[in-house]
């Protein structure tokens, strides 16, 4: 992985209303027993979730399967207008023995899961590319305008980041493949930039000389959190028309965690490599609640 921080992604899934499905991803740095005892990072880990209805978490490092227990508790404790969320998460991923999950933390009033599974990376001449196969999470959204998506999240190894950004090609025909989906999110720490993948090498990357695809963080973004770095390693991609049409105008972004909360450099690297990306989806009914607000 990067020696950078990851910022927190978020994206807005909207249409003509004032409501929006906010959906983030969020690259937390070395995710395990030690950061889940260190207060101060997980008071701000609990602050960024709750910014989000979706949230996809990466580099979950938790052999006991007791970050997401703990998470629900301080999510769901206190929680306001009967907020609650819920997740799903994947296997342990990697080879060896260095492992990680992905983790989706969902408002249960807001979405639910339909479906979900791993993809398997077998396929003749291109077998084990990925380092942390896709974790794919299909979910239902009937507030929304768009009623139902599929989320492919990806945490690449820098070095094998081209090889890997391509691929999610394959992981897509795969899903169409199996599940009758039309709206699609590719979301996570791609390491997609700078010298992992300079500019010479996007042309052998499907995902990106496919006009289909439309990718929403832009090669000049900075989704560290280190100063002295400037990369846009994090990404967000869609592929189907009714979900590219019901993105909120401008909505994608990187969200400093570090100034929001006003955290020392090294306060903030030690939560995460990078920011935070979000974004939104409309939602057209007044019922639908906003993200709580920073607490």
């Amino acid at each position: 992985m990067s020696q950078e921080l990851a910022p927190l992604l978020l994206l807005l899934l909207s249409i003509h209303s004032a409501l929006a499905l906010r959906i983030c991803s969020f690259n937390v740095r070395s995710f395990g027993e030690s950061k889940q005892e260190d207060q101060n990072a997980m008071d701000v880990i609990v602050k960024v979730i709750k910014r989000c209805d979706i949230m996809l978490l990466m580099e979950i490092k938790d052999s006991n399967n007791r970050i997401c227990p703990v998470l629900m508790e301080k999510l769901n404790g206190n929680s306001r207008r009967g907020i609650t969320y819920n997740y799903v998460i994947s296997s342990r991923l990697g080879r060896n023995t260095y492992k990680e999950q992905y983790a989706f933390l969902y408002k249960e009033k807001l979405v639910s899961v339909k479906r979900s599974y791993h993809y398997h990376d077998y396929q003749d001449g291109d077998v084990d590319v990925f380092s942390r196969e896709p974790f794919v999470v299909w979910f239902q959204s009937p507030h929304t305008a768009v009623k139902d998506f599929v989320i492919i999240p990806l945490h690449t190894t820098p070095e094998t980041s081209v090889k890997e950004i391509d691929e999610l090609v394959d992981v897509y025909m795969d899903v169409k493949h199996r599940w009758k989906a039309e709206n699609f999110i590719f979301m996570g720490d791609f390491n997609a930039g700078c010298s992992y993948v300079p500019k010479k090498a996007w042309k052998n990357i499907r995902l990106r000389t496919d006009p289909r695809f439309v990718w929403l963080i832009g090669d000049q973004e900075d989704t560290t959190v280190k100063r002295s770095t400037k990369c846009a390693y994090d990404r967000i991609v869609l592929r189907g028309q009714e979900i590219v049409s019901s993105v909120v105008p401008k909505s994608n972004s990187v969200f400093d965690f570090q100034k929001a909360y006003k955290l020392t450099e090294e306060e903030a690297l030690d939560v995460s490599r990078s920011e935070g990306l979000t974004g939104s989806i409309s939602q057209p009914g007044p019922e639908i609640l906003q993200p709580s607000p920073l607490g």
